[in-house]
């Protein structure tokens, strides 16, 4: 049997037809062209699979997810969520079908091991038929590749102590 090795998942969900729902893909493909990016970091555009992403993640020890998710805050408003925040996620406060819940809860059933999981969200203003984010999303999508960024930081440059000071 071999040793589990770390391998973190950036999950990009959102229907890039319907507006602010668009973001995580976006984000995704911010990503993809910043050489910040870790290399052993899978990058994945979800789209509105929902449970078909599973092969995707159920393997990983981090998974990072990015979303729009509807938490009643102004457009444009990054969200972190967490442990125990993220187990008493609604079903629908993601703006698809299939919520990131659905998806977190067939991962803590079927995971061979259980992942640190962070969701990294944005506030959306419209998700109604449209291939562009609107201006406050838009706006936001840095700070969400910003904030993904230093999600991955730690695995980017591992704390070294020097046991000499």
């Amino acid at each position: 049997m071999r040793a589990a090795t770390a391998k973190t998942v950036v999950l990009g969900l959102g229907n890039i037809l319907h507006g602010d729902d668009g973001a995580g893909a976006q984000a995704i493909s911010r990503l993809r062209a910043d050489p910040r990016v870790p290399t052993d970091v899978s990058l994945v555009e979800g789209g509105t699979l929902g449970l078909e992403l599973l092969p995707h993640v159920w393997d990983c020890s981090r998974l990072i997810v990015i979303d729009a998710v509807d938490v009643g805050e102004p457009a444009g408003t990054l969200v972190r969520m967490s442990g125990e925040e993220l187990n008493s996620l609604p079903g629908n406060s993601t703006v698809h079908q299939l919520g990131v819940s659905d998806l977190l809860v067939a991962l803590r059933m079927l995971a061979e091991r259980q992942p640190e999981v962070v969701l990294l969200g944005v506030q959306p203003l419209s998700t109604d038929w449209s291939c562009e984010l609107s201006p406050p999303v838009a706006a936001a999508t840095d700070f969400l590749v910003e904030a993904t960024l230093r999600e991955l930081q730690p695995l980017a440059e591992p704390n070294v102590v020097d046991a000499n000071s």
